[in-house]
């Protein structure tokens, strides 16, 4: 049409409509009628001669109903509606065209080739450039349609498009809204992901870089709150304070990035504790008030902000003019703060917890009176499911526990355990910080004597559980244990809470659950599956062929430095993860596997008991003792009452002195130092443990007994407990412990179970002798007599075994790995390292590479069944997680060898082949009459073997070597 005259332009309408009169809906020309018709309707919309917009939008419609996704012309009827939506729009502002014409417009480019008039018109600022732009207007839906469109507009974004950065930014905050809502990790770690990428494509110079910046950082700070990774906190600073720099003083977001590194700067303060952190904070969001006077729109949030801050130092420093400085803002806030402001709930919530704050000083009852009413006006402007409640149930059991503590009402304690048990079971909030409210838990209730306390640690166990299953890899999986210093004694503490409670049962049920979690989620994809093959053997393959790649997917990522790679691999583990639980707990539907991989019950955990009693020793902050778990029936307590915690601490420094002086001392001598700590141990915690085995148990003398030993009790050589004096008639000496009973360790109870049950396969014995007594510079000293201790071992395992050596050169740590994996015996002679901070880098050394116990873990070798240590430190535990037991014994044993010799300190290869020698002698001594190498002889063999060489070995190098497993 040539003339925008309206009275042309009504008369085409009139035209097209004979038209379409003459054409029904059956002639062949009917689609294009209402074509023609439409579009003349449409152009007098936009010159607001029409106002039918609605009925020109549903010509266009029928005309699309008319032509198939086939028809040539489809592409263009759909683009014909996309004008008139997109009209409608402009004139209406109708949220529900815009986003219909953003999904039209996704299905029509792809139909358009690149370079045609249609595509230019389509892909043209008045086609979809103009719908990204309406659709970037639009407010944030965070509902699974709303992402669903997000990812529709950015699907229209390609690479280079100058409103990417902003679609990424916006699909990104409605993935954070909904994390926030549902509490699913995989949203904020997708939300992380297209904020970096939007930050990429803003370098240095963009206009809006600082803006991205602060984005990218609050949603690494968000995720830090729910998983704890500390190198998310440390990025987040840096890049506020990168945003900062592009906000100098008069730039109009300068307030905005000062509250945000303040915001972040806090949280590291309350996880480090650096005073330098929180003063900066304070002088930041000290600024931010002055860029926002009386008036500003965002003076209330900066009001917060503050207070907040002054309220943290407080907390630490205890001053009191912090606290009435942040009650007086908070006040003002409110007065700012209307009603139906959404940041009124945290308003409350921050003035009742300063106010609690003050009552704790000052003991004004005002003040918690009116920190209680703030909490629950709170509560009651937030839904269920909104993440402010966690907080406001977390002030108010903090307003009640401080009234009680005052009062001693009852009826306080009970609302402040309630409240409690609300904050750790909110489902918006984040892992670490449930887990922190629910150890907070568990200590109110023992201070306080309150019933509740198993169910405490009960909620701490199965939140840790969950915390550390969603990390991907072994070695990030201990860091986030160890980040949580109070939770470190959980286990001990829970079972020291049920004997408490005479329910000794469940004593032995939570220290199982606690200890060695990291072992246990492990092990779960290394279930056998035996019985699940008879009973359903597709779920059978289906678990197992699950278990495979989720433990696949832990290894490679432990690997992946990139930051952005690193986030895709977790949340491909945590896919992973999901199918593998969904196949646990179909698995769990069937009849006989209720129990299928959960927490076992003290039933399961009697198995561990089958060939003897295990001793299960409890080092508590209050209280010690052992319970004993007997081939059948009920556990036995025996109370240590002579010895505390802080003695064992004290014990164990008093025999690190003694073992390294021993070392320097001539064979010959006395080791008097040595022998005064092991009388204690015999005295304080050994000999009431013999007393209810013999007199109680009547196990036979010489019977087999298993040590289970926890916290500070993991560094002390129960095994070698000795009186060191003559019977009463002085017909002998008085027996050791090693003299009545035949000892073992387990790390855990379940670790004993697992080691047994992969028994029923065996396979015909190979024996291989690994040595590496020239290391390399810079690795340790020569083992001048690894060569020799080689050749002994050699003469002294029957030929039958199909011996093996490997030593010198080939002992490398590939050549290791190989052998551990072929063979089912291992002698191991060498330098052993355990690493104290990072045990996953103890290792073994070798002639090139360390052989360390990550890559001991990461093999499965089901067939295998003895392993000689003969290196040092190879079962000393960890300090920062004593209870996982994550040494290089225990790795061998969850590798697959069901029995393993290790050390417990340094080893002195000159003497040590006397031990191996009398060993490997009484090991296979029964060969020659008909028998078969059997592993289970392991701990008889080393105890008569120690027994043997007490004229040739001092004390401490005989006590170094202790059995592990069955």
């Amino acid at each position: 049409m040539t003339s925008k005259k309206v009275s042309h332009l009504n008369d085409a309408v009139d035209h097209f409509q004979l038209v379409l009169d003459q054409c029904p809906a059956s002639h062949p020309d009917h689609a294009t009628a209402l074509t023609n018709l439409a579009w003349a309707r449409l152009e007098g919309y936009i010159l607001n001669d029409l106002e039918d917009i609605d009925a020109t939008t549903s010509l266009f419609r029928d005309t699309l109903a008319l032509r198939p996704q086939h028809h040539p012309d489809y592409p263009l009827s759909l683009y014909n509606l996309t004008r008139a939506l997109t009209w409608r729009h402009s004139k209406k502002s109708t949220a529900a065209d815009i986003r219909e014409a953003a999904q039209l417009y996704h299905e029509l480019l792809p139909l358009f080739p690149e370079g045609t008039y249609l595509y230019s018109i389509a892909a043209g600022k008045n086609g979809v450039d103009h719908v990204i732009g309406s659709c970037n207007e639009l407010p944030k839906d965070a509902s699974d349609e709303g992402i669903h469109f997000r990812r529709v507009v950015l699907d229209l974004c390609p690479l280079g498009h100058q409103l990417r950065p902003s679609i990424l930014n916006k699909l990104s905050s409605a993935l954070r809204s909904r994390f926030t809502q549902r509490g699913h990790i995989d949203d904020l770690d997708e939300g992380i992901l297209f904020r970096r990428e939007a930050v990429s494509l803003c370098p240095e110079g963009h206009a809006n870089r600082h803006t991205y910046l602060n984005n990218l950082a609050f949603s690494l700070v968000s995720r830090f709150r729910y998983q704890g990774k500390p190198n998310d906190l440390d990025e987040a600073i840096s890049l506020h304070e990168e945003a900062l720099r592009l906000c100098p003083v008069g730039h109009k977001s300068r307030d905005y990035s000062l509250n945000t590194l303040g915001g972040a700067l806090i949280v590291r303060f309350n996880k480090r504790g650096d005073i330098d952190d929180i003063t900066q904070a304070i002088s930041l969001r000290r600024e931010a008030l002055m860029l926002t006077p009386p008036g500003h729109p965002h003076r209330h949030t900066t009001l917060n902000n503050l207070a907040l801050t002054l309220q943290t130092r407080c907390s630490k420093s205890h001053v009191r003019e912090d606290l009435n400085e942040a009650i007086d803002l908070y006040r003002e806030s409110l007065r700012l703060n209307g009603l139906d402001n959404p940041g009124y709930p945290a308003t409350l919530l921050g003035l009742s917890s300063v106010l609690c704050s003050r009552f704790k000083q000052t003991q004004k009852n005002e003040d918690v009176e009116e920190a209680i009413a703030l909490c629950q006006q709170s509560l009651a402007a937030l839904s269920s499911l909104h993440p402010g409640r966690y907080f406001s149930y977390v002030w108010l059991k903090g307003a009640y526990l401080s009234r009680h503590e005052i009062r001693h009402d009852p009826a306080d304690l009970l609302l402040a355990i309630e409240n409690f048990r609300l904050a750790s079971r909110h489902p918006t909030q984040g892992l670490p910080q449930r887990i922190a409210t629910a150890h907070k838990w568990t200590i109110a209730a023992e201070q306080h004597g309150h019933v509740s306390a198993l169910e405490a640690y009960s909620t701490c166990f199965e939140l840790l559980d969950g915390h550390l299953a969603t990390r991907s890899s072994t070695i990030s999986r201990r860091e986030a244990a160890a980040a949580f210093n109070g939770v470190r004694s959980l286990p001990v503490d829970a079972a020291s809470c049920a004997i408490c409670h005479d329910n000794l049962r469940q004593a032995v049920e939570l220290a199982e659950q606690g200890r060695g979690q990291q072992w246990s989620l492990a092990s779960r994809l290394r279930t056998p599956v035996e019985d699940l093959e008879s009973a359903d053997p597709t779920l059978a393959r289906d678990f197992s062929e699950l278990s495979k790649r989720v433990s696949n997917a832990a290894q490679s990522s432990a690997t992946i430095t990139d930051r952005t790679a690193a986030d895709r691999a977790a949340t491909e583990y945590r896919r992973l993860t999901r199918q593998w639980e969904a196949a646990v707990a179909e698995i769990c539907n069937l009849p006989a596997f209720s129990r299928f991989l959960l927490p076992p019950s003290y039933k399961d955990l009697q198995a561990a008991a089958r060939q003897g009693p295990v001793i299960i020793l409890i080092a508590s902050q209050y209280s010690c003792s052992a319970i004993i778990v007997p081939t059948s029936g009920d556990p036995h307590h025996v109370p240590l009452p002579s010895i505390a915690l802080a003695d064992l601490k004290i014990l164990k420094d008093r025999f690190t002195r003694a073992i390294r002086e021993s070392s320097r001392m001539n064979p010959r001598e006395s080791r008097t130092d040595l022998i005064v700590l092991l009388r204690i141990i015999w005295d304080q915690i050994m000999l009431p443990i013999v007393d209810v085995l013999e007199h109680v148990l009547k196990l036979q003398r010489r019977s087999r007994i298993w040590l289970c030993p926890t916290a500070a009790f993991t560094s002390i050589p129960l095994h070698a407990a000795h009186p060191f004096q003559t019977k009463p008639d002085r017909s002998g000496k008085e027996p050791c412990l090693e003299d009545i009973y035949i000892c073992s360790y387990t790390p855990t109870l379940s670790a004993l179970i697992r080691s047994r049950q992969s028994m029923k396969k065996r396979v015909p014995p190979s024996f291989v002798a690994i040595g590496q007594g020239q290391p390399g510079a810079g690795k340790g000293k020569a083992l001048l007599a690894v060569d020799s201790e080689l050749e002994l071992v050699h003469k002294l395992v029957p030929a039958t075994a199909n011996r093996t050596t490997i030593s010198g050169d080939e002992a490398t740590r590939a050549g290791a790995l190989e052998a551990l994996q072929q063979n089912t015996w291992v002698h191991l002679a060498c330098h052993g390292k355990q690493d104290p901070k990072q045990p996953y880098d103890s290792h073994f050394v070798m002639k090139d590479e360390h052989l360390t116990l990550l890559d001991i873990m990461e093999r499965h070798i089901p067939q295998a069944e003895f392993a000689f240590l003969s290196a040092c430190h190879t079962a000393v535990g960890d300090e920062e997680t004593p209870d996982e037991v994550i040494h290089l014994a225990a790795g061998i044993q969850f590798s697959g060898f069901k029995s393993v010799v290790g050390t417990l300190w340094e080893v002195d290869d000159s003497v040590a082949k006397h031990v191996v020698e009398a060993f490997y002698g009484y090991m296979f001594g029964d060969l020659q009459k008909g028998g078969v190498m059997d592993c289970t002889r392991a701990a008889w063999a080393l105890n008569r073997a120690t027994h043997t060489v007490k004229t040739k070995v001092p004390l401490e190098q005989r006590m170094v070597f202790v059995h592990i497993g069955v």
